[in-house]
């Protein structure tokens, strides 16, 4: 998951734009040089105020306080809306510079604070930072909204618009300004001054919703950990997670004596595979499903049905029959329609494949002796002890083989060397905002520097769930500013003294975040708001999951997969295990995750006045049509329950996590492409960078893929891989 603390003040603007249909007369097309123009433009004060005088702009941690967010932020919006004004009440005739460029410079204080108060907010947060964003969050949605629904602002883009094939724009000039004109008229630029006010009022409401949303969840995922007192209630996990779950009670204050499984944000909970006591495993699915549903300050239903009310009102307001269809209109896929066509080509194999594989745990429950049949809590448990027969593969042998850093500096690291020519350097003198942090300077092939990349694996209390990457600084071909790009993830932290060993999934989970971090650092525009991943969200997560395939790709596994003791590489044996159970257990991996998208999809596909009131009605009745399909969603329950989605809730995602399935149709392409063309090379590694990687969205996205490939994307090379054809 990509995860968005702010998009740069310019890409804003123009994602998101509503003016009054009362507009001013359109002034002319600038012919001449106007007069200088000079109006007065409040400045800042504090450690924003200017750019950091840190390498690459990087934030200095070691300065930051966090009294300073909420001024910075105040004052950051104060700026930027003067700018704007200043734009639109221009007095000279628009042209490309004194309008569209004006704006990509526009708001770069707030630029500055947001991305890293958005940062700690997601990754480093406590109690005042939550009140903080609480407090921030309406009124910078006031702030995009008073710049969107400026009619003087329409229409100067508006002239350029129409203007458009006379002015001689370079193609990333009309690329920036039909953007701009299409998502403003998108976003109601022809609404009346009530609507707009209506408009307004929802773009608040749901703003301080979201965010209260994921403040709630974080910490019901954090209340919600199983807490055990008796160490016998751990059978099966390894001295090093019990060893971790003791330091986790211990940090939060417990007995001695008490462990403590803190939970990932996902239906399903890693440890789980490995718990050898039902009771326990049962507990854990049970905590895990129930998180956010326990009818205390974090039960998150009641956000959840006023958000989909408001976006439903939202998406009528702009012209729009669902929010589904709102949010779609500007992706890669075009429609609901379409996305929801790619997911349910695959439910009848899906169902097929969950009967089998159900059957299959049942048999083995039954050999064992066992009265019951599968359920979701015992799902990965007897599924993981069926790999190991089948396969002969436990994943506690694969561990050893996967040090944290030497995953990420001699396999991550390494394949963005052999495909792009990248290499890097870790410093030391970079301060960071959390001990966990690590820093890299990336260089390029020419080696020149090319971005400043942070580290932050490891789970914390106060860390939202999931994966993400994001920026602290935008490439920016105006200001010449160099991408200072971050990935977070949340694996589980070895105790003292124990080696930092990471899972086959956690691995593939660096791949896939650094993919999204080369997106960032590879971009080459001139604009900011279609530089880097401002991109579609059935866009922006096709570099992240091709990223994933190089994992396994000879060289590079053979270059990381290594002992952390002795040195060894992973057996060849290994290896192929790994390999033959690639398409292990797919029902359930694919199928909790194509759930989820439908689930998403159906959230956002009701009109005004149609959202229930029971969310967990709605939730069962949506599985119940999916079972229908063929789905075992009893079984195989999805990815995320509708009360802790936070990809759709809080995440930016909303009517979009159908976007990893599309991507990863993408992926499975773009792969099938390059072992077509002679595999991981640097001529290939050098061609997708150069048609995908860099591009931003400074093209249409077919047309890239196209650029890249040849041809449209097909579903094949994905059914394959998949092992479902």
């Amino acid at each position: 998951m990509r995860k968005l603390s702010l998009v740069s003040m310019s890409a804003l603007v123009l994602a998101g734009c509503a003016a009054s249909s009362a507009e001013p007369a359109p002034a002319p097309v600038a012919t001449a040089t106007p007069a200088p123009y000079a109006p007065a433009i409040p400045k800042g004060t504090g450690i924003f105020a200017e750019p950091s005088t840190l390498p690459f702009q990087a934030p200095d941690f070691s300065k930051i306080k966090e009294s300073d967010y909420e001024p910075a932020i105040e004052q950051g919006i104060t700026i930027w809306l003067a700018e704007i004004d200043a734009i639109a009440n221009n007095p000279a005739a628009p042209t490309f510079d004194n309008t569209m460029v004006a704006m990509e410079n526009s708001g770069q204080m707030l630029t500055r604070v947001y991305y890293v108060f958005g940062a700690l907010t997601s990754a480093n947060t406590n109690d005042n930072l939550d009140a903080i964003d609480s407090r921030m969050s309406p009124k910078l949605a006031a702030a995009r909204d008073a710049i969107t629904l400026n009619p003087k602002l329409f229409a100067r883009i508006k002239t350029l618009y129409d203007a458009r094939d006379t002015l001689g724009l370079a193609p990333d000039q009309m690329q920036v300004l039909t953007l701009a004109y299409e998502n403003m008229v998108r976003n109601g630029a022809n609404l009346s001054d009530a609507d707009k006010a209506r408009l307004t009022d929802i773009n608040g409401q749901l703003s301080t919703l979201q965010t209260d949303f994921g403040q709630k969840l974080t910490k019901g995922t954090k209340d919600g950990a199983l807490m055990v007192t008796d160490r016998k209630a751990l059978a099966g996990l390894s001295d090093a997670d019990i060893a971790a779950a003791e330091k986790t009670a211990a940090d939060r204050g417990l007995a001695k004596g008490s462990f403590v499984l803190s939970m990932q944000n996902t239906t399903q909970q890693p440890l789980a595979a490995s718990l050898t006591n039902r009771a326990t495993r049962q507990a854990l699915f049970e905590k895990s499903w129930n998180r956010s549903e326990r009818g205390d300050a974090n039960d998150t239903r009641g956000l959840i049905t006023k958000i989909a009310a408001l976006r439903a009102e939202k998406a009528k307001l702009l012209g729009f029959d669902s929010f589904a269809a709102y949010a779609l209109s500007d992706q890669m896929a075009k429609t609901p329609e379409r996305a929801i066509g790619l997911l349910e080509g695959f439910l009848p194999a899906l169902g097929a494949a969950q009967k089998k594989d159900a059957a299959d745990l049942n048999a083995l429950i039954k050999k064992q002796g066992g009265k019951f049949t599968v359920t979701p809590g015992d799902w990965d448990y007897y599924a993981e002890q069926l790999r190991k027969q089948r396969y002969a593969l436990d994943q506690n042998e694969v561990k050893p083989y996967l040090e944290i850093t030497n995953v990420l500096e001699n396999g991550v690291f390494y394949a963005a060397n052999q495909l792009y020519g990248l290499t890097f350097k870790k410093r030391t003198d970079i301060p960071v905002y959390h001990p966990d942090v690590t820093v890299y300077t990336v260089y390029d092939q020419d080696g020149s520097e090319l971005a400043l990349f942070y580290f932050d694996p490891w789970k914390r209390d106060n860390k939202s769930g999931g994966a993400w990457m994001s920026n602290f600084v935008d490439q920016n071909g105006l200001t010449g500013t160099k991408p200072v790009v971050f990935n977070v993830e949340n694996f589980t932290k070895p105790a003292a003294g124990q080696p930092a060993l990471i899972t086959w999934d956690d691995a593939n989970t660096m791949f896939h975040e650094f993919g999204h971090a080369l997106h960032g650092m590879l971009s080459n525009q001139r604009y900011p708001s279609i530089s880097g991943t401002n991109t579609a969200r059935d866009f922006v997560e096709f570099p992240s999951q091709f990223m994933e395939n190089f994992m396994t790709e000879p060289k590079v596994l053979a270059n990381f997969a290594k002992h952390y003791k002795t040195g060894a590489p992973m057996p060849a044996e290994l290896i192929a295990k790994i390999e033959k159970a690639n398409t292990f257990n797919q029902g359930y991996a694919l199928g909790e995750v194509m759930t989820a998208a439908l689930l998403d999809l159906k959230w956002h596909s009701m009109g005004p006045g149609m959202t229930p009131s029971d969310v967990n009605a709605f939730e069962q009745s949506t599985m119940a049509s999916l079972d229908a399909k063929g789905l075992q969603t009893s079984l195989v329950p999805s990815r995320y329950r509708t009360s802790y989605f936070r990809h759709i809730w809080g995440g930016g995602y909303a009517a979009g996590y159908y976007a990893y399935s599309w991507t990863e149709m993408l992926d499975h392409d773009a792969y099938a492409w390059f072992k077509e063309n002679g595999g991981m090379t640097r001529k290939n590694g050098q061609h997708i960078r150069d048609t995908i990687l860099s591009k931003g969205h400074s093209q249409d996205y077919s047309v890239m893929y196209r650029n890249f490939a040849g041809r449209d994307p097909s579903v094949e090379p994905m059914l394959k891989a998949r092992g479902l054809k």
